[in-house]
């Protein structure tokens, strides 16, 4: 039955309380201790009954509660503390304007299809989103001008449950938005700011909901609104769920819609970064506009658009990439291509790494790659490994010189910092240390802590991680209808000073959950060793369609219920921020056992080792540059396998036999105080190493220098004067493809005079003549490309120098030398190549086009 009415009720709050409103509709009180303690401090079951919302808390809580808080002076003080500091953080320069200046307007816009920001807003499904809350919240820190774009879910990611089998069930409880931390945007008539995009001819209609992260907006698109049919408004439903229609319906809301939004909110980025593919259809509706709003043609937008976006990807594996089938591009692009003035093939071939192949499908990520500038991975391995996965793009380009290069992840420190930590960080770290949390002098005073006082700590962070994993179990045997015994059991599970190893993440099985299964009988010998007690604490969620990710959760419920892991394998349900902020905080040791090279980089580890926590990984993602034999431990040298089989017996003996011979012993050899100095050393290691260079403050500073400035400056240069110099850029460019198919080398000669060889020290002069066909010298570049030859006479990882034009000869030719050092001593091998060049392109292969001697 439909209501007559809707409205939303708030809660009254006395007016000495007015300021908890504003401090709890703003996300820094998730990184802010003393703010989230201000509404533990309200009322502490409900707090966690809430999971830590503070505006539905502050709904639930009774009135003559919040009168009697009203009356506390201490409190009180509390409250204008908070809200004090809250208004100065907001005020207060960061590192961004004091670098590039600027008034604060917003000139980045981020986009991304999920944001882990903090339990209560459950718009995250894993690594991805819990990055982009990281980035968000270093945005803020450094003062980036940022404004963010994204998707509100009415169900958000499921949450996870199992049956008496061990078999993931999957629920998907409504998000109430009236009762998060997110506001409707209105217009100044206080009427929703709505925006529309056509979906397969139907016209869907958009709201927008602001969430303030720090000084950082937020904006989370909804199509669950009274306009649409049944079928739009189930587009923003759930996070990944649904079908290929589905998906491609949240694709177009998110990149389509978003940058209608932005606008239709008076918000004029300069710069766009899509963080994965899904936002890919941005570049292609900020081309619609400028040529609506312009009057340019699409060739000459694409180039300012192209040079002022920023791509990010995070999936090694081409399946994990988002494509749809010329057929589907077709039905709901049709008539939208028509407003680019592009045909079929031509819209089409934007997505395809090989453009006249017309069975190829549209690939969100080529768009991507196609339609910006910037271009990057997560980790240095997986900026190797997209270089290959995508060179298709960039034909004829070594495979080494591909433009993607690479930014490494990391994690917003104070977000996953134990407040016991916290504490001892601001002790001996200084108060402001967190203001600076990758300056590596800094964290060298972490050796000044007192092993004693360090171990203490890390103690007590133990307990409270085996009491809520106590806890936990008991609701999951609850749940499944567990009989007394069976729940008191659970009092007796785990001990708070066994050595304990977490392993928590998204259960696909190329991150192989049950390498440590491997051998059960060494497993249970390693586990029950009197007085040397080793636990294992497992959580995470299989995606609702990936049925072999459910059976490893199965197959770990089944051996934790075996007598001999029955007290020291626990599985904890619905794993979520809450869930891993006691796991990276409490545990000793976090294993990561991917199938390398698959885990492009993952963040948890990070966060253990912000927290003192050591790693022991597979030599994959960010562990293949952070290991370091005094921060943690590597499982194997980074050998790549071709049997599976083989691999998990090597890789998993090669773990049992670092848990044996030096985990274990390593953790209890202690002294006569029982303190364990050899592991608290890697602790400090582990925290003055990587916790400097594996935060998202670094990570920011590095896009905004990398990426974020560069575009923002290259679109102010394209966008002057009517777009002058685009349009230039654009005529240049058609004359440059024109031509180039008639550029070639015509001779390469050098100096050795046909000697078999050369002799280390003594340059090697290089001379080639070029034909420039109708260009110009200054049309392009000519680089002398040499370095060592492989086994097969190959130069696959060459280096590049530069020729200079020694001569201008008949027939529109140039003759260019250089002289190639003779550094070292081997077999080596040299050619020459001729790229475009203009001071406008973002890169000699811009324009993906090369010409080999």
């Amino acid at each position: 039955m439909r209501p007559l009415r809707a409205f939303t009720i708030e809660p009254c709050l006395p007016p000495e309380l007015g300021a908890l409103q504003e401090i709890a509709y703003n996300l820094r009180w998730s990184w802010h201790g003393e703010a989230m303690e201000l509404f533990r401090r309200l009322d502490t079951l409900a707090w966690e009954e809430t999971d830590h919302n503070p505006v539905l808390l502050l709904g639930r809580i009774a009135q003559d509660r919040l009168q009697r808080a009203a009356e506390d002076e201490g409190f009180l003080a509390q409250v204008q503390r908070v809200h004090a500091d809250l208004q100065a953080y907001l005020q207060t320069p960061g590192w961004w304007p004091k670098t590039y200046g600027g008034d604060g307007t917003p000139q980045v816009a981020y986009f991304c299809a999920e944001y882990g920001l903090t339990d209560c807003l459950p718009i995250y499904a894993g690594g991805l989103g819990v990055l982009a809350g990281d980035h968000l919240k270093s945005a803020s820190e450094l003062g980036i001008p940022l404004a963010a774009v994204g998707l509100l879910y009415q169900q958000g990611y499921f949450r996870q449950r199992l049956n008496a089998d061990g078999w993931q069930l999957e629920m998907f409880p409504r998000n109430d938005f009236s009762t998060l931390p997110v506001e409707l945007v209105r217009d100044a008539e206080g009427r929703p700011v709505s925006v529309e995009v056509t979906i397969a001819g139907r016209r869907c209609h958009i709201h927008a909901w602001l969430a303030r992260v720090g000084r950082v907006r937020l904006y989370l698109l909804d199509t669950n609104v009274p306009e649409n049919s049944p079928q739009d408004r189930h587009i923003t439903a759930q996070l990944y769920g649904g079908d290929l229609t589905n998906r491609i319906g949240q694709e177009i809301v998110l990149g389509i819609g978003g940058v209608r939004m932005l606008k239709a909110l008076g918000i004029n980025p300069k710069a766009y970064h899509m963080n994965e593919g899904h936002a890919a259809f941005l570049g292609l509706e900020r081309i619609r506009l400028l040529m609506a709003e312009q009057g340019v043609s699409f060739a000459e937008a694409f180039e300012a658009v192209v040079a002022s976006n920023v791509f990010t990807t995070h999936t090694p594996v081409p399946a994990g990439n988002d494509a749809f089938d010329p057929e589907m591009i077709e039905k709901y692009f049709a008539a939208y291509r028509g407003q680019l003035s592009l045909q079929r093939e031509e819209f089409l071939a934007l997505g395809r790494q090989d453009p006249s192949n017309a069975d190829e499908p549209m690939s969100m990520t080529v768009l991507a790659l196609r339609l910006s500038s910037g271009h990057n991975g997560v980790s240095r391995l997986h900026g190797q490994i997209s270089r290959t996965l995508w060179a298709g793009v960039w034909p004829g380009v070594p495979t080494g010189e591909v433009p993607i290069s690479q930014i490494t992840n990391g994690v917003h420190t104070r977000s996953w910092l134990s407040q016991d930590l916290a504490d001892l960080y601001v002790r001996y770290l200084g108060p402001r240390w967190h203001e600076k949390p990758s300056d590596q002098t800094v964290w060298q005073a972490v050796e000044q802590i007192p092993d004693t006082e360090l171990w203490r700590t890390h103690e007590r962070r133990r307990e409270r991680l085996v009491a809520f994993a106590r806890r936990r179990l008991k609701i999951q045997l609850t749940h499944r209808g567990a009989g007394a015994a069976e729940l008191g059991a659970a009092d007796e599970v785990l001990d708070p000073e066994a050595l304990t190893i977490g392993f928590a993440r998204r259960f696909a099985t190329y991150k192989r959950a049950n390498l440590i299964l491997a051998d059960l009988d060494r497993l249970a010998k390693l586990l029950n060793t009197s007085g040397r007690r080793v636990q294992i604490i497992f959580a995470g969620k299989a995606h609702p369609r990936d049925n072999p990710g459910k059976d490893l959760i199965r197959e770990i419920i089944h051996t934790a219920r075996r007598e001999a892991f029955c007290r020291s394998i626990v599985f904890i349900e619905d794993y979520d921020m809450n869930v891993a902020r006691y796991l990276v905080q409490g545990v000793d040791v976090w294993l990561n056992t991917p199938l390398r090279p698959m885990e492009a980089s993952g963040t948890s580890g990070m966060k253990v080792a912000a927290n003192g926590g050591l790693n022991v990984s597979i030599l994959d993602g960010w562990w293949a540059e952070g290991f370091n034999p005094d921060v943690g431990w590597a499982i194997g040298s980074g050998e790549n396998y071709d049997e599976l089989e083989y691999q998990n017996t090597v890789e998993s003996q090669a773990l049992y036999d670092l848990l044996e011979k030096e985990i274990v012993p390593l953790f209890y050899d202690r002294g006569a105080d029982n303190i364990p100095r050899g592991w608290i050393r890697k602790m400090k290691a582990t925290m003055t190493r990587l916790a400097p260079m594996f935060n998202t403050n670094r990570m920011l500073r590095q896009y905004a220098e990398m990426f974020y400035a560069p575009a923002v400056e290259r679109w102010d240069t394209l966008w002057a004067n009517h777009m002058d110099r685009a349009k230039d850029l654009s005529a240049w460019k058609q004359r440059v493809r024109d031509q180039f198919v008639h550029v070639r080398v015509d001779r390469v000669t050098d100096d050795m005079n046909g000697a078999a060889g050369a002799v280390v020290g003594r340059d090697v002069c290089v001379e080639a003549v070029v034909n420039l066909a109708h260009l110009t010298p200054d049309d392009v570049t000519v680089e002398l490309y040499f370095g060592s030859l492989d086994e097969d006479g190959q130069l696959n990882d060459g280096q590049s120098l530069r020729m200079n034009q020694v001569e201008s000869l008949a027939d529109n030719r140039a003759k260019y030398a250089t002289q190639m050092p003779c550094a070292g001593t081997g077999m080596v091998g040299y050619t020459v190549r001729v790229m475009p060049a203009n001071p406008l392109l973002t890169g000699p292969l811009a324009m993906g086009m090369i010409r080999w001697a």
